[in-house]
């Protein structure tokens, strides 16, 4: 038993041990990771590593533009044992924008400390003897060391490829003060690759890693944050990035959200109809059969369910409908495309739920001459009783008829 164990040990596994052995002395390590949506960059680290101690600085805009400065102690099973981070946000109100965070982290407890100009902000929570990692969205020095942790869990473990790795989860930024520890599972795969879940990654981010166990590659793409990104052995001047991911942001009037809320209206007779959608944006990206994959229902934008209403009876592409609001969702095919008309409203757009579903009907498809860089939804009538909802982004235009009943 012990031998069919041992074979089947992922590679992965071993080097990453290897390497997290290594960590507990020698020479120090200076290295990077660059992380991109489409040909926009999101986050810039520095990363310097020697022994238990790990110094990372970085800016991020996801899409409020942060910079930051992290220190941190690895207890036993690379797990982080003390987090102390400095954070710069220019969006914050004046008494907000530096923020001193401390974590301690013991096998039971998790301990943060936020300090601003406002005051002090202190949390408790009980790990029950799991694991707890840091999670900040676009900040992959932390995810190697997720990675790192899980690693050194499943060894204690004797876990194998295909085995999962519970860990918990706490957090830095403010938008997730509020929130107590959460769920991360890490699963071994082949090819010295692992995958990660957690309560805020619909679908799994994927990581490979070199013969070493250094974390070489993220790939996003089988989550909603659909970044890429790349581990680098230079390290990058962080604070002209910061500088200019600074002033790019006062120049376009503050915080912009990477997919921002719009609202398409029309009139067709007795019938005044809204659309409610989010608004991404192509960024370089190849659309349908990559960001948008053949044969899955893609929620019709980004963040929260596309929602219609209509103050009238209707037909959208001849399915009827009451006055009412609905879910729109759609599924490409290699020769065309479906809407479905959902009965469900309000929910986010990961949250699909197929016994809702009212019907289904194929929309007109045909190939714009000049790309859409951001995804448009319209509405627009033809006469009293009929027009046209369309969706655009990049090459694509669907189309499906409306009538008034």
């Amino acid at each position: 038993m012990g031998a069919y164990v041992t074979a089947r040990i992922s590679p992965l596994l071993v080097a990453a041990l290897v390497f997290i052995a290594c960590r507990s002395g020698g020479p120090e390590q200076r290295y990077g990771f660059v992380a991109r949506l489409g040909n926009d960059t999101i986050s810039v680290e520095n990363v310097t590593r020697r022994g238990n101690k790990v110094v990372v600085d970085g800016v991020d805009r996801f899409p409020r533009v942060r910079r930051r400065h992290t220190e941190i102690e690895l207890g036993a099973g690379s797990a982080i044992r003390r987090l102390v981070m400095d954070i710069h946000t220019p969006s914050e109100p004046a008494n907000q924008r530096e923020r001193h965070v401390v974590a301690d982290v013991t096998t039971d407890s998790v301990h943060i400390l936020q300090t601003d100009e406002a005051g002090k902000l202190a949390h408790n929570f009980a790990t029950n003897g799991a694991v707890a990692m840091a999670h900040v969205p676009q900040m992959y020095s932390l995810y190697e060391l997720y990675f790192d942790a899980a690693l050194a869990r499943a060894k204690a473990l004797k876990r194998t490829v295909g085995d999962t790795i519970q860990l918990r989860q706490f957090y830095i930024d403010r938008e997730f003060d509020r929130f107590p520890l959460h769920h991360g599972v890490v699963k071994l795969l082949p090819g010295n690759q692992a995958e990660i879940r957690h309560d805020w990654l619909s679908g799994a981010g994927q990581a490979a890693f070199d013969s070493a166990g250094r974390m070489l590659t993220y790939s996003g793409a089988r989550s909603t944050y659909l970044v890429e990104v790349a581990r680098i052995d230079s390290q990058s001047d962080i604070k002209s990035i910061a500088d200019r991911f600074e002033a790019a942001e006062t120049a376009t009037g503050g915080v912009k959200q990477l997919s921002p809320r719009d609202t398409a209206r029309g009139n067709i007779g007795a019938a005044s109809i809204s659309v409610d959608y989010s608004r991404p944006h192509a960024r370089g990206r190849g659309l349908v059969g990559n960001i948008i994959p053949y044969e899955k229902v893609w929620r019709t934008g980004a963040n929260a369910a596309t929602q219609l209403t209509t103050s009238a009876p209707i037909k959208l592409a001849g399915i009827s409908l009451a006055a009412g609001t609905y879910t729109l969702w759609t599924v490409p095919h290699q020769n065309g495309v479906d809407l479905i008309v959902n009965g469900q409203s309000g929910q986010w757009g990961t949250e699909y739920n197929r016994s809702r579903d009212i019907a289904k009907a194929p929309m007109q498809t045909s190939t714009l001459s000049t790309p859409v860089d951001q995804f448009t939804i319209s509405v627009s009538g033809t006469d009293a009783r009929r027009g046209t909802l369309t969706l655009a982004w990049g090459s694509f235009r669907w189309t499906a008829p409306i009538e008034v009943r």
